[in-house]
């Protein structure tokens, strides 16, 4: 059973910096598909950016520009530096994993389902920005 597990959560004043790490075990993909999600208070989920094991990556609108999706691929890890940050963007922030990842049509223009790309999720990892 694959496995995710996030780390780098905390708390940060408004404008500071975190970086998010989600490490994926117990795979046995060569090629695979990572992203973050993250769940705000009285909001459904958001996609917040997608990276493949090619190199492409896809961000969310609310958070262009100032996050950035990396990976270590050795390490079977995947980053998410986030400056910048804003108090509306506290919330819970998951790992999401899959061996192919969202449709290209999924990207294409506003409103395509990334989640849906998804098999496997992590527990989630806590961001709380103050003001």
């Amino acid at each position: 059973q694959v496995q995710l597990q996030e780390s780098g959560g905390g708390s940060v004043e408004a404008g500071g910096s975190l970086r998010l790490s989600c490490t994926i075990s117990r795979h046995t993909w060569h090629d695979y598909c990572m992203g973050w999600f993250r769940q705000l208070p009285g909001k459904e989920r958001e996609e917040v950016a997608v990276i493949y094991t090619s190199g492409s990556k896809f961000y969310g609108k609310s958070v262009e520009g100032r996050f950035t999706i990396s990976q270590n691929n050795a390490k079977n890890t995947v980053y998410l530096q986030m400056n910048s940050l804003k108090p509306e963007d506290s919330g819970m922030y998951f790992c999401a994993a899959d061996s192919e990842g969202p449709a290209p049509s999924a990207f294409m223009g506003g409103g395509g389902d990334w989640a849906g790309g998804f098999s496997y999720w992590g527990q989630g990892t806590q961001v709380t920005v103050s003001s």
